[in-house]
């Protein structure tokens, strides 16, 4: 057994069932043993950022990582914007790396870079296997990283001499740490807190956006007054009828001061603190009222659910939460604005949907059109580093081939990974794309003006401007083997996306609102 066999032996031993790929000559032998190793599905992607998005994806759904196969140093860089997204959103991902042969390294080959510092970047954990016989063990120990609380990237490195080698050993499972229980003084002194009469705040994140952390939320809420928060872009937020809509703390800073306006205590729980996504002349980064204190009921390590719900028992326990009923909004007609279109999503959703959510600035009314909608589970812009959603949907479609995706995509963040949709047609995916099609970095041109920056001059306007030449999304989704459709309309949308709904395999509509500025 050579080195790759033992690795790819060892992930599927330890469940790790899926490696999105694209590998290069160093990572010929891993290819090799997929045929050895039937129980490994290999996921091809034309572009790197499209691999670990979709890991990233794959994960939120499943729980479990799945692998990923990069080649050398500018693989890995290649695919860095979308482990950033899985870094910040604590995904669990295998991230595999191929090296030259330890031999060849001193050669100074053209594509020969330093791969341990750009990995450690985004990863928290990172090692290199450079003996044969230790790659099985190297790679029980890459999963069990992975999955360490709250979950993490483990990049493991594995030069070329160490995947071809005979002498591999598969290598059993290691145990993976439990989520740290809420600690009873803490939980005490957080309710005393509640119990103060003084204005406070309550921010979850990380798995309390599941429902029965929402539940526990809103049964704290409606017992002590506290504002309920969801954090910004949670990684993974269940929503819809039968569940607490609570609402996220809001993208621009000004928002998420208004909302924490007058607080005096902020208890955060699996998340950290709020600050602001960006430095703006004259204003905080922090968005902690001033004054006021912040309370850390459970950190994302720990178990944040057993620690809402433990609270909840404490000062809420004869309280129900308050949950949405089934209301989805009515349909609109007429010609698509950047709201409307919201609506025909959430009158038609699927019950039981998954959202990849990259509408960006088209999608502000999203979450009041979908409230009401029937049960979905939305996976949000979490590390701010646009092109995930089309992966990040690829992902998610693979991990759940029972359940509708719907990828809803800003037109400038959908030029970063348009190749996810080949890798869609490729696996028949039940992915619909709904490319909001506005003409514009419409987000920049947003952040100019709170920036203080003058917009007016023709060099400016054209950097932030998609309209010359048009992108035609019909066209580059039909080029890439995935039906596709245009619409301007609300009743156009809607027939389409019934449609696309009601058919097998991935779709795309194209739909062509006005943008914000």
């Amino acid at each position: 057994m050579n080195g790759a066999q033992s690795l790819i032996r060892t992930l599927v031993r330890a469940g790790v069932e899926v490696c999105f790929a694209n590998p290069g000559t160093s990572e010929m032998h891993f290819v090799a043993a997929l045929d050895a190793v039937r129980e490994m599905r290999g996921v091809l992607g034309l572009f790197e950022g499209v691999v670990t998005g979709a890991a990233d994806g794959y994960a939120r759904i499943a729980g479990k990582p799945a692998a990923t196969l990069l080649h050398l140093g500018p693989g890995l860089g290649n695919g860095l914007a979308n482990l950033h997204n899985g870094r910040r959103a604590h995904t669990p991902i295998v991230n595999v790396v191929g090296d030259h042969a330890t031999y060849h390294k001193k050669y100074d080959a053209p594509l020969e870079s330093d791969i341990e510092p750009v990995a450690g970047s985004v990863s928290g954990w990172v090692r290199q296997s450079d003996r044969v016989a230790d790659v099985g063990a190297d790679a029980a120990a890459t999963v069990a990283a992975s999955m360490e609380p709250p979950g993490q990237v483990a990049t493991l490195i594995l030069p070329a001499d160490a995947s071809w080698g005979e002498g591999g050993e598969v290598a059993e499972p290691l145990p993976v740490r439990t989520p740290a229980a809420p600690d009873p003084q803490t939980v005490s002194v957080i309710a005393d807190v509640l119990r103060s009469g003084e204005p406070v705040a309550l921010l979850i994140g990380g798995r309390a956006c599941r429902a029965a952390g929402l539940r526990a939320t809103s049964r704290i809420a409606n017992a002590t007054g506290a504002r309920a928060f969801v954090e910004t872009f949670p990684a993974r937020l269940e929503r819809g009828a039968g569940l607490p809509a609570i609402e996220r703390l809001g993208y621009f800073a000004e928002q998420a001061a208004k909302q924490l306006d007058g607080v005096r205590h902020l208890i955060v729980a699996g998340t950290g603190s709020p600050v602001s996504f960006f430095a703006y002349p004259d204003r905080p980064s922090d968005l902690v009222p001033e004054g006021a204190r912040v309370h850390t009921l459970a950190g994302r390590g720990e178990d944040v659910v057993a620690a809402l719900e433990a609270l909840a028992e404490e000062v809420a326990a004869d309280t129900a939460p308050t949950v949405a009923e089934p209301a989805p909004p009515a349909l609109p007609s007429g010609p698509l604005t950047r709201k409307n279109w919201a609506a025909v999503v959430g009158a038609l959703l699927p019950e039981g949907a998954i959202i990849a959510d990259e509408a960006n600035t088209s999608g502000a009314s999203l979450p009041q059109a979908t409230a009401g909608a029937p049960r979905h589970d939305v996976l949000t812009l979490t590390g701010g580093a646009i092109g995930q959603g089309m992966p990040v949907a690829t992902g998610a479609a693979i991990a759940a081939p029972d359940r509708p995706v719907l990828s809803l995509e800003a037109d400038g963040s959908a030029m970063y990974t348009i190749s996810a949709l080949w890798t869609q047609a490729r696996e028949n995916l039940d992915v619909t794309t709904v490319i909001l099609n506005n003409n514009a970095y419409a987000v920049l041109r947003l952040e100019m003006q709170r920036v203080g920056a003058d917009l007016s001059g023709p060099a400016a306007k054209t950097l932030l401007d998609l309209s010359s030449p048009a992108l035609d999304f019909v066209q580059l989704a039909e080029g890439m083997g995935v039906p596709a459709s245009r619409a301007t309309t609300c009743e156009e949308l809607a027939d389409q996306l019934r449609r696309a709904l009601a058919e097998p395999g991935p779709h795309l509509i194209e739909a062509m609102v006005p943008a914000a500025l």
